[in-house]
């Protein structure tokens, strides 16, 4: 019930904001009003392809959510591997939420957007950062602190440009 409400509220945002890249673009509802947000999800409103966020911080891996246990953060819905998990999330999901709404972070540095791999990712400085693929991966760790800065610079226009 939760998750099919969920995809309903996600719905009915996509069709109000008009994005035209309505599977990306949404506004958030757990945001300030009127937050357009970029998020990676699939048909279904999921986020990290399923995958636990907060398994990549405690157990230093992704691993596979359960679809009966799910919180939902700036219109993405997580899935997660136990209750526990579901209350460390909700009580600060900014910091477990993938950076880059869950898009490419080498792609964000080179101001455009790409999906991911959920197995190729960093923590870092407590930001889970993920790679698109081993092409991605290598040329972000050529440079990680510039590439993170690129990012960061360049995202609001990346959200605005998908988002309008």
């Amino acid at each position: 019930m939760t998750r099919t409400l969920n995809l309903v509220v996600v719905l009915l945002l996509l069709v109000i904001t008009g994005c035209e890249n309505a599977a990306r673009c949404i506004t958030a509802g757990d945001g300030p009003s009127g937050q357009r947000v970029l998020v990676n999800i699939d048909d279904q409103g999921v986020a990290l392809e399923g995958y636990d966020p907060v398994s990549y911080f405690t157990r230093a891996k992704p691993v596979k959510g359960d679809p009966a246990i799910t919180s939902t953060y700036l219109g993405a819905t997580y899935r997660f591997t136990s209750g526990a998990d579901k209350a460390t999330f909700d009580a600060d999901p900014a910091k477990y939420a993938p950076q880059f709404g869950g898009y490419c972070g080498y792609a964000a540095s080179i101001n455009t957007i790409s999906p991911v791999d959920p197995m190729l990712y960093q923590v870092l400085d407590g930001r889970l950062v993920l790679q698109h693929n081993q092409k991605a991966w290598r040329l972000w760790n050529q440079d990680v602190p510039g590439n993170l800065a690129k990012a960061d610079q360049n995202w609001p226009g990346l959200v605005q440009r998908n988002c309008h």
